[in-house]
């Protein structure tokens, strides 16, 4: 069978105190017994998502990175709260177990949630995970579908209409990210100055408002491990809101990279869309606008936009590593991949008919 997504050994300095969880966790699930063992999955370079079990009990316990944080970001309650009002309509959410804002216990804002056992597709295949093309196009379909199902969810019956700024939201994107990447410019990187200015002359009017998730890839997907077509789960939330449904197809777009893609792109390659059988970008824009109903006549402007969304992500990271503020050396090659996007947009961008 194949291998079922786990945690690994918990990285130094991101250790939880094991006695403030265990108390916690015993306190809000009934019939805990014995001393937590806790380990943290890899993947993610935001919120911090470790593995809590007792015995065959286990559970996943989400929470922000440590240190100092923007208050606006990796907000915990918020993500657990629209998971909770998102499961009835969208069974794919992992259900939450418990919820807490007492800093007291872990000193921080942190949500519990059940583990979904699963496989989750991440840079390549597992070793023992063969698919023909056939079947990796039938995967590949099923996982678009959950996007399509996502966005038709009825956000007022779900209690969720409040959750973003209404109108507008195309606008809100291209000023913010642009800001974004304003802030964090170092001297090494090109100025998207006139990626930016096409981005906000192109940008259309809102499609529609819907549910959405903003992350939406596969490695934020969890498959049943006795069926790897059947999507059991989808994961982190925590950028999900109301706005347009094909800003998040763009966001989705940016990281799928095609076999025949070149060498600069396909080294930010994180998902498995290059094997034989997955759709083309083109291919899964085409079967997302026939299954939605959701339609543009040019997707060029969403597209540019995802892949400028990004390099902002990008960037925001290697300015960290370029002012000593991390020494992860897996950040030192991130100018050249913020520069490379630069050009990809501005190709994109001259070959556009809009």
């Amino acid at each position: 069978m194949t291998q079922i997504d786990q945690a690994v050994e918990i990285r130094d300095g991101e250790a939880l105190e094991s006695g403030a969880v265990d108390r916690f966790m015993k306190q809000a699930i009934p019939g805990l017994e014995g001393q937590p063992t806790i380990k943290q999955y890899p993947g993610g370079a935001s919120n911090l998502t470790y593995q809590v079990d007792y015995g065959e009990r286990s559970y996943v316990l989400r929470r922000p990175p440590f240190g100092k944080i923007a208050k606006s970001a990796h907000d915990m309650l918020r993500e657990a709260r629209v998971m909770q009002a998102l499961k009835p309509a969208y069974p794919y959410v992992p259900e939450i177990v418990s919820i807490c804002d007492d800093h007291s216990v872990l000193g921080c804002d942190f949500y519990v949630m059940e583990r979904l056992h699963g496989i989750i597709l991440r840079q390549d295949f597992p070793k023992d995970f063969s698919l023909s093309a056939e079947d990796t196009r039938k995967l590949c379909l099923n996982v678009i579908d959950k996007l399509v199902d996502l966005h038709k969810v009825d956000a007022k019956a779900a209690g969720l209409d409040k959750l973003g700024k209404g109108a507008g939201y195309v606008q809100r994107q291209i000023s913010g990210w642009s800001d974004r990447f304003r802030k964090a410019r170092t001297d090494d990187v090109g100025d998207f100055e006139t990626v930016m200015a096409w981005l906000n002359e192109k940008m259309p009017e809102d499609l529609a408002q819907v549910v959405i998730h903003n992350d939406f890839r596969f490695d934020n997907v969890v498959l049943n491990p006795d069926n790897p077509f059947e999507v059991i789960g989808v994961l982190d939330w925590e950028m999900a809101t109301i706005g347009d449904p094909l800003m998040d197809l763009g966001n989705s777009l940016a990281y799928w990279i095609e076999a025949d893609d070149e060498g600069p792109f396909q080294m930010l390659r994180r998902q498995p869309t290059h094997r034989p059988g997955m759709l083309t970008r083109k291919e899964v824009v085409e079967y997302y606008m026939e299954q939605s109903g959701f339609r543009a006549d040019n997707f060029d402007f969403y597209e540019i936009y995802g892949l400028f969304r990004l390099a902002v992500i990008i960037q925001q990271i290697y300015y960290r590593y370029y002012h000593g503020q991390t020494q992860d050396k897996r950040f030192a090659v991130f100018g050249q991949a913020a520069n490379y996007l630069q050009k990809r947009c501005q190709r994109l961008i001259d070959e556009s008919h809009l």
